[in-house]
């Protein structure tokens, strides 16, 4: 049961760390011991993130998900985020990322490193954005010397929270929330939203980083601006249906729920103030699970932490529950594809069910690929789950009506009950890409990247 929200202390502590200047920072602020001795605990506590290091194996745990991301990089590698210290590390171990041997190599673009370092910013005011943008990822590998920190989110000057990244001011503005025009504490959340939002890049502006937000900022909107510029993340191995890859929406699933109804950011739940030794209040930027801090972040609303704790287990559990549900029916929906088109079913035919695929797994993808949207907004992400079920269905039902015109009433499907068997499936050699990784690691960022990053 919730208990009244007192808004007035809330509001304060926030306004102690806001500003609305834009960042200015010199090419040394970019590095992260810059700040260190100027905010003592701040960085202390940021530096602790170097404790979160569990980061699992999605595709291990479900082989369904290499199947849906087949011919797209998160069927090769795909983990859980770990802290904001592993993200140069995990960004270059990734098989995503490829072993590029030199600078015009690889499978992704630049603008991965977008989100994962402070240097990318300094890049940007040295060469321009357009100029980094237009690179591979591999180009710029040798100047990224420091995780997510200081210089992300904060203007070395003034020390207030203000969001690095041009493309996010952009998005910002492009939605109607112009950054200065926001109270203090949304501005402070907006640090997190220049990261933890969709996006894309964008191929008509030098594959710059860009929010799909022109029309709105929720799921319907963002697919009906990508479908208005036909644009795909990829294109499915199975089934051929033209893909897109949701990010990590948390930014846009806050803002449809209870929480930013109460003004509750994520700076108020992952940031909680506390105080050092001689009594002097700071932000702790370890940015860690909410529940850890009840007293401090949850309290005010939530009667006990155990209420709290089995509330999060059942929000959980029913959202996997809807996760499978749809997983089962999307998966099978590309095998059904595969089979309409061996049977000689054409692109006029199969336009419309492939486009239902895309929706579906949109919806699918929107809804977990938000970290810990069972805490933040699970009745949304069951929304989509059924959406996403339901679409499913409707393009199955289509691709039946496909098949039995050319002759085919059964389709048998893959074993894909483990991800090496997924892999497989989608054409992936993993030996192949474990040995080029390897290979990049050992002779290319051992040698002459700053993060020595082992295989």
């Amino acid at each position: 049961m919730m208990k009244r929200l007192n808004k007035l202390a809330l509001s304060l502590a926030i306004a102690a760390i806001c500003g609305s200047a834009i960042a200015k920072n010199s090419p040394a602020d970019y590095s992260n011991p810059t700040w260190k001795d100027k905010y003592p605990e701040q960085y202390a506590s940021w530096a602790s993130t170097e404790e979160s290091t569990d980061k699992g194996d999605i595709l291990a745990d479900n082989p369904n998900a290499v199947i849906l991301f087949g011919g797209y990089g998160f069927a090769k590698d795909y983990n859980k985020p770990r802290g904001h210290q592993y993200a140069v590390t995990d960004l270059t171990r990734s098989l995503r990322t490829g072993g590029p041997m030199d600078s015009s190599e690889g499978p992704m673009a630049a603008s991965c490193w977008g989100c994962k370092t402070p240097d990318m910013i300094r890049m940007y005011d040295q060469v321009g954005e357009a100029d980094f943008s237009d690179k591979k990822w591999g180009a710029w590998g040798h100047e990224m010397s420091n995780s997510i920190g200081c210089a992300d989110c904060h203007d070395a000057e003034t020390g207030k929270p203000t969001p690095a990244r041009p493309f996010a001011m952009r998005g910002f503005e492009a939605a109607g929330e112009k950054f200065e025009d926001q109270e203090d504490n949304i501005k402070a959340a907006m640090t997190c939203a220049q990261c933890h939002v969709e996006y894309h890049f964008d191929g008509a502006d030098h594959k710059k980083v860009k929010f799909p937000w022109d029309g709105g900022q929720n799921p319907d909107a963002m697919l009906a601006y990508y479908d208005a510029k036909n644009f795909k993340d990829w294109t499915h191995k199975i089934s051929k249906a033209p893909m897109l890859k949701a990010q990590h929406p948390e930014w846009e699933t806050w803002k449809v729920s209870v929480h930013a109804e109460m003004d509750v950011t994520c700076i108020d739940c992952h940031m909680p103030k506390q105080e050092n030794a001689k009594g002097v209040e700071f932000s702790n930027h370890n940015v860690g699970n909410a529940i850890g801090n009840f007293e401090a972040v949850c309290a005010d609303c939530h009667d006990t932490k155990a209420d709290m704790v089995e509330l999060l287990r059942a929000n959980k559990a029913e959202v996997h529950s809807a996760q499978a549900a749809a997983e089962v029916v999307i998966t099978k929906a590309h095998f059904d594809a595969a089979a309409a088109w061996e049977a000689g079913a054409d692109e006029a035919e199969m336009k419309a069910s492939l486009m239902d695929i895309r929706h579906a797994q949109w919806r699918w993808d929107y809804a977990i690929a938000s970290h810990g949207i069972h805490a933040h907004n699970p009745s949304l992400a069951l929304e989509q789950l059924a959406q996403a079920k339901a679409i499913g269905e409707q393009a199955r039902a289509k691709l039946k009506a496909i098949l039995a015109k050319h002759g085919v009433n059964e389709v048998t499907y893959p074993d894909y009950s483990t991800k090496a068997k997924a892999q497989v499936l989608v054409g992936l050699d993993k030996a192949k890409l474990d040995a080029q990784k390897k290979k990049f690691l050992e002779e290319r960022v051992q040698k002459e990247w700053p993060v020595k990053v082992q295989y």
